[in-house]
């Protein structure tokens, strides 16, 4: 195995796929703790009003684990920050509504991947 092989891993990140919230209104939520200590993240999403910010802190919380089960990361956890946290799209389910005169219109309910990545402060 080559050292750059070795040295990339993905003990230090979580992700959630096909969650059932809409991209751009779980953005709102992860641009809230993008670049900030664990601990003040998950104080600010415990009280932020919004349906993606419980499924946020549990990708922040299992990223947390990951880095405490791993054995190749020694990292402690007190020094830990959100270095990375973004929303793409998911695959978008489609449904129809049936309008007037017979016609029926197209409802997207989209879907959103989640991913967070820590590092410690240096």
């Amino acid at each position: 195995m080559s050292k750059e092989k070795q040295k990339t891993h993905r003990a230090n990140q979580a992700s959630a796929q096909n969650i059932r919230i809409a991209p751009r209104k779980a953005r709102i939520v992860v641009d809230l703790v993008r670049n900030r200590p664990v601990e003040e993240a998950l104080q600010i999403l415990q009280f932020t009003p919004k349906k993606a910010a419980p499924l946020v802190a549990n990708l922040i919380e299992s990223a947390i684990h990951n880095v405490m089960n791993s054995e190749q990361l020694d990292w402690d956890t007190d020094d830990l920050y959100v270095a990375q946290a973004y929303v793409n799209e998911g695959p978008t389910l489609r449904r129809f509504m049936p309008r007037a005169q017979g016609r029926a219109t197209r409802i997207n309910k989209r879907t959103s991947q989640i991913t967070v990545v820590l590092q410690p402060r240096v």
